[in-house]
């Protein structure tokens, strides 16, 4: 199970905090910075092949902006992976885009990475209202999201997700309903987006969005707002056939995000890239550090010690990672693990009350009409 990195964006949204530096289109200088990037990155996944589990053979490059690189950095990327003996074919490969990346790159692009062994991509969508998309700073429109989304089928991807995002205070249940029909009608040949991913907004520290809020500019969605246009998400995805698999993820059946899966279900990854993450088997919770330049340095050296941070689990941890993972979906956990490692009153009381539920098959989860607020319920349990 391998993720990687790709710390380059166009541009940064309103409410992002995930690592990234600028990349300018056609800018020589950037794509030198890919071709440096692609050779660290080469080192990098050399020195640790065997951190690499085949329990879970799946491949997602996310980031970041992934769909920015030329067709030759994934080429190498995907080179160095056979080389080190975890190539594909992938049971699933997935590179997350932005809209206008692929409506500028159009068919041809999409079809070289379907060749390389993609077989699953990721838009980030947010919204098909304009005035929504230009506050998040986002660069594309909601005309240019639906062209993107013909141009993938058109090239022959039939594996889609597309990620929307809700609590804005300025967004109605109307612009919210209307987002929502359109992304369930947005092929062109009248097919649903297999998977939907839709994240309520937060204000992380660093983003704009933060900045923002400190100087009064904006004020954030109140939790009943939130929780009012989560239900009229789960509402509406229900009715179009979708499985509500994780609080955030919704499938038509047989699309569930397999690698996305394997860390809920708290399975061992690699982490390639200055910010990604990994679980090393059996308890090592191991990083590197946001920092492009330190992590090109690492890479001309053969060295990524210095950009490297670890944490080993006591049984403990490993135990509340595990309940904190698995009460997110609606297969939930073992009976048996809940009380193991949760306070006993704490676990009677919400099954009592209806936070947590027994499934058929001797599972307890937290049902979907507390998802919205399955932290608190998470938090008294452990």
């Amino acid at each position: 199970m391998i993720y990687v990195h790709i710390p380059f964006c166009r541009s940064f949204c309103t409410y992002c905090d995930f690592y990234s530096e600028v990349a300018a289109r056609c800018s020589r200088n950037d794509e030198e910075r890919f071709g440096q990037y692609s050779e660290a990155l080469s080192r990098e996944i050399s020195l640790r092949a065997d951190e690499i589990t085949a329990d879970d053979n799946t491949l997602y490059i996310g980031g970041g902006t992934p769909s920015v690189l030329p067709l030759s950095v994934f080429g190498r990327l995907v080179s160095v992976l056979e080389e080190a003996g975890h190539g594909g074919p992938y049971d699933e490969f997935t590179v997350e885009v932005n809209p206008e990346d692929i409506v500028e790159k159009g068919e041809g692009y999409v079809e070289g990475l379907l060749d390389l062994g993609v077989n699953r991509i990721s838009m980030g969508v947010q919204s098909f209202d304009d005035d929504i998309l230009r506050w998040m700073n986002r660069r594309h429109d909601a005309g240019t999201a639906i062209k993107a989304y013909a141009i993938l089928e058109n090239a022959g991807v039939r594996n889609i997700s597309i990620d929307l995002i809700f609590g804005l205070p300025q967004l109605s249940d109307t612009q919210w309903t209307d987002t929502l029909k359109k992304a369930l009608e947005v092929s062109s040949r009248g097919d649903r987006p297999q998977h939907i991913s839709s994240y309520q907004l937060s204000v992380e520290p660093g983003s704009a969005l933060n900045m923002m809020v400190e100087k009064g500019m904006w004020e954030e969605a109140s939790d009943d707002l939130c929780e009012h246009q989560y239900h009229i998400l789960c509402e509406e995805l229900r009715k179009a056939g979708y499985a509500h698999y994780e609080i955030s993820n919704f499938a038509l059946p047989g699309f569930e995000a397999r690698h996305n899966s394997a860390y809920w279900h708290h399975k061992p990854y690699a982490g390639f890239g200055p910010g990604a993450h990994s679980f090393i088997f059996p308890n090592v919770r191991q990083w590197n550090e946001p920092d492009l330049q330190a992590y090109l340095k690492a890479g001309r050296n053969g060295d990524f010690s210095l950009v490297q941070g670890r944490e080993t689990l006591n049984e403990e941890q490993l135990m509340m990672e595990r309940v904190m993972l698995g009460l997110r979906t609606s297969a939930g956990l073992e009976g048996g693990v809940l009380e193991r490692c949760c306070d006993a009153s704490g676990l009677d009381r919400a099954l009592s009350d209806g936070s947590l539920v027994c499934t058929e098959n001797g599972r307890v989860r937290i049902p979907e009409d507390r998802f919205f607020i399955s932290d608190a319920i998470i938090t008294e349990l452990i």
